[in-house]
């Protein structure tokens, strides 16, 4: 080798460190007409770029290329260097055979340095397969010479490649020494793709211990790296989606997956990647409800990978299809010796999915009722519930209850779901972002369907009230962690709050606003990213319910829980010391008739209405018979406090004929509404009154509650900023806002309040210290939730409880503007006066006019907590 050899040699590190630099000068190379030797460099450079980065079909051209021109030069160890690369993308290609062969001449060929790349690259081939016995047996051999031969930046790649084949065998700790010691190497050396290579890896290794925000934010950083060197990523799309399906977010991992599908596409790019990208795209599409979309990606992905002979990959892929067929209605003994053999396999190679195959057997032979079979099933799967990532022991513990539910034993049933419960609490309590935790309840949500059915068989309706509670508006049992003072968070949500403003004032104008919206929407996946990466900061899992506790609080009062078990609603009646259990009517019949009497309430907020009023009080009557049945006739005559599944959350419960005349409120949970019956409010008494812009009415009732108080603070005009609404409403004791609300069914966290300067978000709430103990928002929506996870709810006044406030009164619906004005003066006349919000808003209620559109003005607010 010559000086000018080295030179040249040195643009295929290049690939890694400035891909554009070293195809350009690869490619300046070819056209000055370069000698052999040189030439299958340039070749094997731009063949490189294109085999990772473009269209695989020229990769494939240029690497034959720089294989010729290497056998022309006679140069053994350019020659196997070339084949090693042209191995890696027959492979990707799906030419697995022919690449396999190209590896064994490479072998052939090169001797020690050299051999020992090839080695590591056919380890990399092996880990494609899923073959990780022969990859790390080949990793191995390759790190002992180029360590020897001190080559810094092959033995880092080897480590990397080592610590992947570690995770994909669920050796977690093996994996974490390798990338540190492959990290520690990279520094040293300025090859850019690959450090952001590392800190992809070591976002997968953060994963799979089961820190979802670091591994969040670590992926983040490696796309930045990325885009820097204008790469794709498509390696790391698949991550990233593996991720949010944990996260509890698999729309948006299918919408990614597909997305990255069809730039591939595109590209003309790797064939193994597309498979990948189709298994990812079928688990996060079964995840999100779509069976039929599962179905079909998962097909045509075992049909790829069992082209390209990828037999690891092909069995995911079939277990993957297997669960879909499931989730779509089939049901037969051929699935249960799929799903059992799929596990046989899975076992074989070492992956942690085997417990799922092992637990999806056992569900299928349950439903046929072959209980000798599922039994054998389910203690497989079982075994996992003592070691492993959160959602692995999980497996595990739903495995041991479904066996013992088969056996009946209730006790055991519900011991098994606690432990399975106490599991997914600890690893919620990682997660700083509410949204995160609220979505991660998902993953419970067998575990606590489970628990209430042997609640229900026991026949304590005690029991039931305690396992209803123990996977219900969890996320409030902890505030959420506090952002941090992120420059970037901080200004992003400055930007976001101006785009909206101008994006609003452009369509009161008539002006198009697309690429106002373009922008909004783009800012705003940037500040939900950054609080998804947070990490909690709340050791345990809230609060144990207890309702002895309960019942000493009540008093006089009356608690109505409802759990839905099976689709039927069961009224759970607390008070007078003991727990009463009725049934009702059918949930889906519930929320199909509220779905009505929004519809009719939204009318009766406009005049010449009122015609409608004698439906929705008839569509009224028939809620209070599907949702409270005969318990309506027990709720005796003190103040009443209901607490509503998710899934009722827009019901206007004042509409009820036996709730109508009665003090009430409602809450999240029956854990939630003590801990706001046990907020003590602030030294102080401030009161905080806003007025933002655009009400038709112009927030009418704010100068005249201003002269009601002594000394409020006013905010309004100019001085109703969201930075000086935020600090004047952070501890003070009473905030009535009057501001329009819009709510995001898409992004509850943006669900907003307009200010002179743009909206105030949920997120912008969240960095509050302590909200306003009592808050009253006057204005349309605000009490409108997005249901997630198993029984969590987002919006609003989901945010403002667990920081501090303890009572709300919102709105569910559209209402009158002009109505809410008397409304809110009587409500503010009744706490004046001593009483709670729900004292004072069921006074407020009946000193309304007494017309259609006043009557559904009182009908849709709700106080909700206990102030």
């Amino acid at each position: 080798m010559t000086a000018g050899d080295d030179s040249v040699l040195e643009l295929l590190p290049m690939v890694f460190a400035a891909p554009g630099e070293a195809v350009t000068r690869a490619r300046g190379l070819l056209e000055a007409g370069a000698p052999p030797l040189h030439a299958s460099v340039a070749h094997q450079v731009i063949g490189i770029w294109q085999r990772d980065f473009g269209d695989l079909r020229l990769a494939l051209r240029h690497l034959r290329r720089a294989r010729d021109l290497a056998a022309r030069a006679d140069s053994a160890e350019r020659e196997a260097d070339v084949l090693a690369t042209l191995g890696v993308a027959l492979v990707h290609a799906g030419r697995t055979r022919q690449g396999l062969a190209a590896f064994e001449r490479g072998i052939a060929r090169g001797s020690g340095h050299t051999r020992a790349r090839v080695l590591y690259r056919r380890a990399y081939v092996w880990w494609v397969l899923g073959r990780h016995r022969e990859a790390l047996e080949d990793v191995r051999r390759a790190i002992l010479v180029l360590r020897q031969a001190e080559d810094v930046i092959w033995t880092a790649r080897a480590l990397t490649l080592r610590a992947t084949v570690h995770l994909a065998l669920g050796a977690v700790e093996r994996a974490d020494a390798d990338f540190t010691a492959a990290e520690a190497l990279w520094d040293t050396t300025g090859q850019e793709h690959d450090k952001a290579d590392a800190v992809e890896s070591r976002g997968l290794a953060a994963f799979r211990r089961g820190d979802i925000p670091a591994a969040l934010r670590l992926l983040a950083e490696a796309e930045e790296r990325y885009a820097k060197l204008d790469t794709p990523t498509f390696m790391l799309n698949i991550r990233r989606c593996e991720v949010l399906m944990a996260a509890g977010l698999a729309p948006e991992a299918l919408a990614e997956a597909d997305a990255a599908i069809a730039e591939l596409d595109g590209l003309g790019g790797q064939s193994t990647r597309k498979a990948e990208l189709l298994l990812v795209a079928a688990r996060a599409a079964r995840l999100a409800g779509e069976a039929h979309t599962a179905i079909a990606r998962a097909d045509v992905a075992v049909r790829l990978f069992a082209g390209q002979r990828r037999t690891w990959w092909e069995t995911h892929a079939r277990l993957v299809l297997i669960e879909a067929r499931v989730a779509a209605g089939r049901r037969s003994g051929r699935l249960v010796a799929d799903a059992a053999a799929v596990a046989g396999r899975l076992a074989a190679f070492g992956s942690p999915a085997a417990p799922e195959a092992s637990l999806l057997a056992g569900r299928i032979a349950l439903a046929l009722g072959w209980t000798a079979d599922a039994e054998r099933h389910l203690a497989v799967a079982a075994r996992s519930r003592h070691s492993g990532p959160p959602l692995a022991r999980m497996t595990g513990w739903a495995a041991q209850a479904l066996r013992a539910r088969a056996a009946g034993s209730g006790r055991g049933v519900l011991e098994a779901c606690r432990r399975g419960l106490d599991v997914l609490d600890d690893h919620r309590t990682t997660l700083g972002a509410s949204e995160l935790r609220a979505r991660a309840t998902a993953q419970g949500a067998e575990l606590a369907a489970l628990a209430q059915e042997a609640g229900l068989a026991s026949g304590e309706p005690r029991r039931l009230l305690v396992w209803s509670e123990r996977w219900r508006a969890t996320v409030l049992s902890a505030p959420p962690t506090r952002p941090p003072d992120d420059p970037a968070l901080l200004s992003g949500l400055t930007a976001f709050r101006e785009i909206a403003a101008r994006a609003e004032e452009a369509r009161q104008e008539g002006h198009p606003v697309p690429a106002l919206e373009r922008e909004q929407r783009r800012l705003e996946r940037e500040i939900r990213a950054r609080t998804l990466r947070l990490r909690g900061q709340s050791p345990g899992g809230g609060d144990r319910f207890e309702p002895a506790r309960l019942l000493a609080r009540l008093g006089e009062a009356r608690l109505v829980e409802l759990a839905v078990l099976d689709g039927r609603v069961h009224v759970l009646l607390c008070g007078q010391g003991r727990v009463r259990r009725f049934e009702a009517g059918r949930l889906a019949d519930a929320v199909a008739e509220a779905e009505h009497v929004q519809a009719g309430l939204r009318r009766l907020a406009h005049p010449g209405a009122a015609a409608r009023l004698p439906l929705v009080e008839a569509a009224g009557r028939r809620l209070e018979e599907l949702l409270l049945g005969p318990a309506a006739r027990h709720l005796g005559s003190g103040p009443v406090v209901v607490v509503p599944p998710g899934s009722l959350h827009r019901v206007p419960w004042a509409l009820l004929p036996s709730l109508r005349e009665r003090v009430l409120s409602v809450s999240p949970s029956a854990g939630s509404w003590l801990r706001a019956r046990e907020t003590e409010p602030p030294p102080g008494g401030r009161q905080v009154l806003v007025r933002g812009p655009g009400l038709a009415t112009g927030g009418a009732e704010v100068p005249q509650l201003a002269d009601r108080y002594e000394a409020p603070t006013v905010l309004e005009g100019p001085d109703a900023r969201v930075s000086r609404v935020l600090r004047e409403l952070d501890g003070a004791a009473l905030a009535h806002i009057a501001a329009h609300g819009a709510f995001r069914a898409d992004s509850p966290l943006f669900s907003s309040l307009t200010m002179a300067d743009g909206p105030i978000v949920v997120h912008d709430f969240e960095r509050l210290d302590r909200s306003p103990y009592r808050i009253i928002l006057s204005c349309c929506d605000t009490a409108r939730f997005a249901s997630v996870g198993a029984d969590e709810l987002l919006g609003l006044v989901t945010a403002l409880l667990p920081l501090g406030t303890a009572g709300v009164v919102a709105c569910s619906a559209p209402v009158n503007d002009e109505a809410v004005v008397p409304l809110m003066l009587a409500l503010h006349k009744g706490l004046g006066a001593g009483l709670s919000l729900a004292e004072a808003l069921r006074d407020a209620r009946t000193a309304l006019p007494g017309d259609a559109t006043h009557q559904a003005t009182g009908w849709a607010f709700s106080a909700f907590g206990a102030a």
